[in-house]
């Protein structure tokens, strides 16, 4: 097979590969069809075998921490966390307004902390449960979890899938990252508050419906699940100051609270295998092979011609906007997996201009982030539809805003503590 034909057989597998990611046909594990194009990309000669595993063997520690995260995040939720969240944001929230802030409060700090998966996941149902006791609209705090779960995720090294590969790229240890994308992540959020208010103004104005029990019994926080979530944020920073790779300290807490469960007999090793996500872990993988084909095979050198030079404002706009529509073109882990290699040469502060552009511009559209395909269907499971236009007019209000004040933000923190 010549080489037109290796890009082509690359290029159309790659879109197979996302459309089903996105569509799941007959409710197919994304891995179904992934997997199969890896070796199809393989067999064709649109990358060796020798680099297919060396692209496996970069992405493994990514997809080993987010095994151990997911797991960790689903232990937290056994141990009652996310039930004590929920008692937390309706205590004292009887009206919308007060409500969405602690929304926003717990939504940052959970998707900070335990990654956006755990947002879109875990916290998104204790969210709508909690709107609906309270009597009020759920809307707004729905949706708050899916904008919250791309926009807070700019924080720690941990907090997505996208960070862990730029943070790598970046070279930076992880308080420096922490440091830089600080206010950035600040910036983000409170814009993202203020246009809430604005575009679901009607909704946080109603008052409760009738029959609503605003009354919460007191939870109990589950004290050792918050000491080992602490404790693993601890081991990040101290994994990452002796040069290891941070999936250890993930392991480390998912390994306390599995030990703790299984002995409680709360869990199985089945369950915790299914918390892993075994066949989204291999997608993945098979998804950063495909990716690293299509992008040897032409994609970098073509986009390499629109990669600004530099680390100034304007560069870092120009890098935020790029990775943003990339992002909603193909994805946003594809879009990382395509843009890293192009723009680490130029630092640490292009790097993280392109993580603000795939963490916030798949706001914009369905198909931006993996985690509003997810969000979507669990929204579903409690018979609640996301209309397309709705959607896509708030991505509008929030996006554009949000994308630029957090990448000057960016701008600012490289000029005052460097890159």
């Amino acid at each position: 097979m010549n080489g037109w034909a290796q890009e082509a057989v690359a290029g159309v597998l790659l879109v197979a590969v996302l459309l089903c990611a996105v569509v799941r046909p007959w409710g197919w594990p994304e891995a179904v069809v992934a997997v199969p194009a890896a070796v199809v990309v393989i067999a064709a000669g649109a990358i060796s075998l020798d680099d297919a595993l060396a692209e496996a063997a970069h992405l493994a520690p990514v997809v080993g921490f987010l095994a151990a995260i997911l797991v960790l995040a689903h232990l937290c939720d056994k141990e009652g966390l996310f039930r004590a969240c929920g008692a937390w944001m309706a205590r004292g929230a009887g009206r919308p307004g007060p409500l969405l802030t602690r929304v926003f409060a717990v939504a940052s700090v959970v998707t900070a902390a335990l990654s956006l998966d755990a947002t879109v996941v875990l916290l998104t149902p204790v969210v709508f449960a909690t709107a609906l006791r309270l009597g009020v609209r759920a809307k707004p705090h729905v949706y708050a979890c899916t904008h919250l779960a791309n926009t807070a995720s700019l924080l720690l090294p941990v907090s997505n899938l996208t960070n862990l590969l730029a943070f790598d790229a970046a070279g930076l240890s992880f308080t420096r990252f922490t440091a830089l994308m600080a206010l950035p992540w600040l910036v983000a959020i409170g814009v993202e508050y203020l246009l809430f208010r604005r575009f679901f103004a009607t909704d946080l104005h109603a008052g409760p419906a009738d029959g609503a029990d605003p009354d919460t019994e007191p939870v109990e926080v589950p004290r050792f699940a918050l000491v080992t979530v602490v404790c693993t944020l601890a081991a990040f920073v101290v994994t990452s100051a002796a040069g290891a790779e941070p999936v250890w300290a993930a392991v480390a807490g998912a390994t306390v609270l599995a030990v703790r469960a299984l002995r409680r007999r709360s869990t199985t090793p089945r369950a915790l295998l299914g918390a892993a996500a075994v066949p989204f872990l291999a997608f993945v993988l098979a998804l950063g092979i495909v990716v690293r084909a299509v992008v040897d095979g032409g994609l970098g050198e073509a986009l390499g011609r629109l990669v600004p030079d530099g680390t100034g404002l304007a560069a870092l706009l120009g890098l935020a906007v790029l990775a943003a529509v990339l992002a909603n073109l193909v994805n946003n882990l594809p879009a990382t997996l395509v843009l890293l290699p192009l723009v680490a040469p130029s630092g640490a502060g292009a790097v993280l201009a392109v993580l603000i552009g795939v963490n916030i511009g798949p706001n914009l559209t369905y198909a931006g982030s993996l985690a509003t395909l997810l969000w979507r269907r669990i929204l579903h499971a409690h018979d609640t539809d996301v209309g397309l236009g709705e959607f896509t007019r708030l991505g509008l209000l929030t996006v554009p805003a949000t994308l630029v004040l957090s990448t000057v933000a960016l701008w600012g923190s490289l000029a005052v503590i460097g890159g």
